[in-house]
Formats: C-alpha cells, sequence, structure tokens
C-alpha cells in the first residue's frame, strides 16, 4: 500500500528550469516524498523497467502520466508540458469543489430515497 502524500504545489519557476519531461518526473517524485518503491508498486511497473527510467535509459509510460500525477500529489509534469508548448495551466473544479459536487449527488439521491420510502409509508407510492 502506498502513502497519500499531501497535495503540494511545486512552484512554476522551478518546474519551467527543467531542460526536459523526464527531469519534470523526478522532480514530480522528488516533492512527493515517496520511495521510488512506492511508486512502482503504485504504478504496476517492474523495477527492472523502472530503474531504466530513472536512469534515463528508458520512458516513463506517457499513458501512466496522470497515474504518477495523482500518486505523487503534484502536478509537476503536466505543468512542464504546458508551458514547453506555450500554454499556462487552469484549474477548472479543485479537489474540494469535486468532492462537494459529489456530496450533493449524493445527499440528493438520499433525499430522492426518503422521499419515495415517506411516499409508500403514507400509501401514497407503490412498491
Amino acid at each position: 500500500m502506498v502513502r497519500t502524500p499531501d497535495r503540494t504545489d511545486v512552484p512554476l519557476d522551478i518546474v519551467t528550469r527543467q531542460p526536459s519531461l523526464s527531469k519534470a518526473i523526478a522532480l514530480c517524485i522528488q516533492f512527493s516524498g515517496l520511495l521510488d518503491k512506492e511508486i512502482l508498486l503504485a504504478l504496476d511497473i517492474d523495477a527492472g523497467h523502472w530503474s531504466r527510467i530513472v536512469k534515463g535509459d528508458a520512458n516513463f509510460p506517457t499513458n501512466r502520466l496522470g497515474d504518477l500525477m495523482d500518486i505523487c500529489g503534484n502536478d509537476a509534469p503536466l505543468m512542464w508540458l504546458a508551458h514547453a508548448r506555450g500554454y499556462g495551466l487552469v484549474v477548472l473544479r479543485t479537489e474540494s469543489e469535486r468532492r462537494a459536487e459529489e456530496a450533493e449527488r449524493r445527499l440528493a439521491e438520499e433525499r430522492e430515497k426518503v422521499r419515495w420510502l415517506t411516499d409508500l409509508l403514507q400509501g401514497k407510492a407503490t412498491a
């Protein structure tokens, strides 16, 4: 089981100083405070392949970048890539906003169940 680091804001100026996406990935890992073993287990990457990635002899699987950023608790690779392409990033929803929306959705579902059960008990609904 992997520890979940707190969400960390990596300063943009540090990210943009990285010369490559590989270095931005390394920065992402460094800021997480997690051990390499914790990350490779969470990503289900072979230890030998991970070792080659860290040495620069193999590429990180790009389809796992989102998973890496979730595990590490920061978006350094995404920030680097956006900046390298001349774009900036805007957070569309914060994690707390996403959680609030999910809680509101679940609350609405529960309220509908209560309404249905109340109607059923009062003889207004059929099963």
